[in-house]
């Protein structure tokens, strides 16, 4: 058999494919717990997630506690993490119903796929991925973990485990995209004999821009520059007051000579559902104090369901771990195959 239905794969999924016959894929999306989801992860990526659940795309979403110590000195507070992130899923519209939700560490066999993976890719392809460079780059770590080094490997073992088909990432994810699949192609050439045994999955990219946290940088859950999901009102305005802007009086829309302005217009387009131009139109002579508080009514606003719904949530005694033992039971099943499967292709069933 040839690998004609894989090598013909374009990396980038078209939105409308998908849209048009979701029973063709599978979802595989997940979050670190390092913290509490913030405003960049909701537009970014739990919108999306939600919108394809309800498009009726199969959804596996991996809680990725192993990767926490990728470039961390220490684990931190990993349990209230995990509780935190399927707390914003939920109240985000994930439904564990449609979703399967699990935890790295409760899925082994998922993690053993890293072995066989691992003989598949090249130190030097490892070294030369981006996100593992900026990732050691904001750790402060003086040097980078083997842990590390392998994150795109554990990544396509994440990916690859359920066959997941399409991923959905930013543009900065594309080269752990990139690197799954060449990790599935080389698998069917040099153990299966040409055998299809993984497809190459496809990168959806988020219709979001990156958003700007207070400080100007990327909004990061470690940089504390966030507005988490869970903040209060009130601790929403205080961030808004906080962000940087410039010393323009008028407010335009243009990210690159204006990045801390626009990210504002951004966010509130993003809530308001209206163009960053528009927004900037209408904030117009009235400058940074009017869009700020523009910014805070409107996320303030958009948030407020979402909100509610986590507080009714985090209520409910053990609901997240029921949900992550079902998840993981689901999750495990599936992993366990795909092992099987694979242990059969490099002969290890027969003793």
């Amino acid at each position: 058999m040839t690998l004609t239905t894989t090598l013909d794969t374009p990396l980038l999924a078209d939105p409308a494919q998908v849209a048009a016959d979701p029973g063709r894929y599978r979802v595989l999306t997940g979050d670190r717990p390092t913290g509490p989801l913030h405003l960049g992860h909701y537009f970014g990526t739990l919108l999306n997630r939600v919108r394809l659940q309800r498009q009726g795309v199969e959804t596996f979403l991996v809680v990725a506690d192993y990767q926490v110590i990728t470039d961390r000195l220490s684990p931190g507070e990993i349990a209230d993490n995990v509780r935190e992130v399927v707390l914003d899923n939920l109240a985000a519209g994930i439904d564990p119903e449609l979703t399967t939700v699990f935890a790295h560490s409760a899925v082994p066999a998922l993690n053993q796929l890293m072995l066989p993976f691992l003989s598949l890719t090249t130190v030097a392809e490892l070294q030369r991925n981006p996100t593992v460079k900026d990732e050691a780059a904001a750790s402060g770590l003086a040097a980078i973990s083997g842990l590390l080094l392998t994150y795109p490997v554990h990544q396509a073992a994440d990916i690859l485990f359920c066959h997941g088909s399409l991923v959905p990432v930013g543009d900065d994810q594309l080269p752990h995209v990139e690197q799954t699949r060449l990790i599935a192609r080389r698998f069917n050439e040099r153990y299966a004999g040409g055998r299809p045994v993984f497809r190459e999955p496809q990168a959806l990219l988020s219709p979001s821009p990156r958003l700007l946290g207070i400080d100007g940088r990327k909004m990061s859950k470690s940089r504390g520059n966030a507005i988490a999901l869970k903040a209060s009102a009130d601790e929403t305005a205080r961030l808004i007051r906080r962000s940087v802007t410039d010393s323009e009086r008028a407010v335009t829309y243009e990210p690159d000579r204006r990045p801390g302005v626009s990210s504002l217009v951004e966010i509130a387009a993003l809530c308001l559902d209206l163009a960053p131009a528009v927004v900037a139109e209408r904030v117009g002579p009235g400058g940074s104090a009017a869009l700020k508080a523009l910014v805070t009514e409107a996320v303030n606003e958009e948030l407020r369901p979402v909100r509610a719904r986590r507080a009714e949530l985090a209520a409910e005694p053990g609901l997240v771990g029921r949900l992550l033992a079902d998840g993981a039971e689901r999750a495990s099943a599936l992993a366990s195959s795909t092992l099987a499967d694979v242990q059969e292709v490099l002969g290890m069933t027969a003793y």
